[in-house]
């Protein structure tokens, strides 16, 4: 026992990357079970660990992450839960091979079919894999990836019978919380009283939002830290999931959660042996010593976090209902195209129930000039106001045209048609049909997918509802009349592919497109140039830049966005005003570019803040408006 916590008292430890994402490279099948390795192919297991002790980690896990009896009774092997962990644990021990290094037994969260258990079944099933997994020989247990705490706290009791040291990780969602509103500093106060020896946080979404948890936790909690962030957010790419952080960048976040206080630092979902390796040399440096991680709250003087911590929010404004349908659209915002540039903003919909800020960004956006407002959809499965209503909402208090992106996620078939035809009878005029992250990305634990429909299939749909039909072919009266939209992501290495994507998506009716935002000109001006028999109106989008550290994250960590190396180092270094401002000079500078080729753009002011849009809107018009010749 006193290896283990000795060692992390002393100084930083380095973890092991991703284990499911390195054996779905390796070949083995997404739907097969990763832990039943440990019985069938222990040579292709203990050659990831192996990779893994190479890259320089110092503590590897063991494949039985999800090797409880839920999961496993789910597929016929509930009788060999014992069987599988004990030879995960071997096999570990064995890549190991006597070495000053340390196995972790990995045990996660039970999954769907916990529903079914009672409590006390609930603890078996934790006794059960920790008391395996420590006769199979690991120093230390490690609980990760539970979004749920009183889940955890039953793991950590179980664990904690077996003598061994206990790591107790949750995934967070957005904001440093959980599912149902706990927040980081509680949660870890709340393990520590129970006995964890570590804690933490693993997976979630990258490392920049991990890293700004773990300093919450060590702003209250004395225990040593565990850390473990993602690869970034998934890139859905031909069949896959793509995890595009590079291990440079993954490096230079771990740094930082070093400096925040962790001792225990790997990787989660998408690192792979060579993010470790680039870590580890960062971390450990040419003579191989540990680095002490940050001096933080000491023992016996943990403050207090109340339970009145949750979001605050203001009144909220009640809309009033609409006198009825609205029948076919008779302006739209594309009516302007080709005579001066057409201007759309986004804005985020609010995450309670206080609109103030979205109505008056509305309000200021349309006295600059601009066309029309876009709202997403819960993006990256985060749960936020619904768009439709506030699109509603804004068309009545503000007058301004709104788009409202649907997606394909969190409704069937049925409540898709319903919702759009209720949207007409809002008021609504204009819709993005994307096919929208999926709900294993979000923070709402037991949340899933829908996806009957997809990008393509929804704008056939929106296109025989504005037919008058419905997806079966019956009438519903007069049509909705939605002027339809698409997306389009130019940063992909095939521009060819996507082109086609986006041609089936005009064939099915899509009437215009907005971009991923594109800070590269000759990208821009090639997409242009191979878009252009498809005779459609194309946005490209515009998101400002406020820092290094922002263009960085974005370029690393959201799929879909690839900033030029030289504006990267145009920004590095930059933060606060002077980071803004350069983020504006550099969208500026694209602006008048492309304003040749581009009859309008489609602008995503940072973090909300619609003042940069503004002051983006009237330079575009600035920019297009004639000037006096100077005699």
């Amino acid at each position: 026992m006193k290896k283990f916590l000795e060692r992390i008292a002393q100084g930083v430890l380095i973890g092991d990357g991703a284990i499911g994402t390195m054996l779905y490279a390796k070949g083995v099948a997404p739907e097969a079970n990763f832990e039943h390795l440990n019985l069938v192919r222990p040579e292709l297991v203990l050659e990831l660990h192996r990779e893994y002790l190479a890259a320089g980690a110092q503590v590897i896990e063991t494949n039985t992450f999800g090797a409880n009896c839920a999961r496993l009774s789910a597929i016929g092997l509930g009788g060999r839960v014992a069987e599988i962990n004990r030879k995960g644990a071997q096999i570990a021990r064995s890549a190991v091979d006597g070495r000053d290094l340390l196995v972790a037994g990995s045990i996660g969260p039970l999954g769907r079919g916990k529903s079914e258990l009672s409590p006390e079944q609930v603890a078996d099933c934790f006794r059960v894999q920790s008391a395996a997994l420590a006769e199979g020989g690991v120093d230390l247990l490690i609980l990760e990836t539970f979004s749920e705490l009183d889940e955890l706290l039953a793991a950590l009791a179980a664990a904690k019978e077996t003598g061994l040291p206990v790591v107790a990780n949750l995934a967070f969602g957005e904001g440093g919380r959980l599912p149902g509103g706990t927040s980081a500093e509680s949660a870890a106060l709340r393990l520590a009283a129970a006995g964890a020896d570590v804690v933490g946080a693993n997976c979630g979404a990258g490392p920049l939002e991990l890293l700004a948890t773990v300093k919450r936790i060590a702003a209250v909690c004395p225990l040593p830290l565990a850390a473990y962030p993602n690869s970034g957010f998934p890139e859905y790419l031909d069949g896959r999931y793509i995890y595009r952080t590079t291990p440079e960048y993954f490096a230079d976040r771990a740094e930082e959660l070093v400096a925040a206080g962790a001792s225990l630092v790997g990787g989660c979902c998408g690192t792979t042996p060579e993010h470790i390796r680039v870590m580890a040399g960062r971390l450990q440096g040419s003579l191989n010593l540990p680095l002490a991680p940050r001096e933080r709250v000491p023992e016996g003087r943990v403050r207090v976090v109340p339970r009145s911590e949750e979001v605050a929010g203001g009144e909220a404004l009640t809309p009033t209902p609409s006198p009825g349908g609205r029948g076919e659209p008779s302006v739209s915002f594309l009516d302007g195209w080709g005579a001066g540039p057409v201007i759309t903003v986004e804005l985020d919909p609010p995450k309670g129930l206080d609109c103030a800020r979205v109505l008056a960004g509305s309000r200021a956006l349309k006295e600059a000039g601009a066309h029309a407002i876009n709202l997403a959809e819960n993006p990256l499965a985060r749960v936020r106001m619904g768009n439709l209503a506030l699109a509603s909402l804004i068309r009545r208090e503000v007058g301004i045209e709104v788009i409202a992106h649907v997606t394909c996620r969190d409704r069937n078939l049925i409540g898709m048609q319903s919702e759009l035809m209720g949207a007409s009878l809002l008021g609504v005029s204009s819709i993005l049909a994307v096919t929208g992250d999926p709900a294993s990305l979000g923070d709402e634990a037991g949340a899933s997918s829908v996806f009957d429909l997809n990008s393509f299939t929804l704008i056939k749909l929106l296109s025989d509802l504005n037919s008058g039909v419905n997806a079966l072919g019956n009438p519903i009266g007069a049509g909705t009349g939605f002027t339809v939209g698409a997306a389009f992501n130019p940063n992909t290495q095939s521009m060819e592919v996507q082109v086609r994507r986006l041609a089936k998506k005009v064939a099915n009716g899509a009437r215009f497109a907005q971009t991923q935002p594109i800070y590269d000109i000759v990208r821009f001006e090639d997409m242009m140039e191979q878009t252009a028999h498809l005779g459609i109106p194309i946005l490209p989008g515009v998101l400002p830049l406020v820092s290094g550290r922002n263009a960085e994250f974005l370029h690393n960590e959201v799929p879909g966005i690839v900033i030029p190396e030289e504006i990267r180092r145009r920004m590095a270094g930059k933060s606060g005003e002077e980071g803004v401002a350069e983020g504006l000079a550099i969208a500026r500078e694209f602006i008048e570019a492309a304003s040749a080729k581009a009859g309008g753009f489609y602008l995503i002011p940072p973090f909300g803040k619609y003042e940069i849009a503004v002051e983006l809107v009237r330079y575009i018009k600035d920019l297009r408006t004639p000037r006096p010749q100077v005699p």
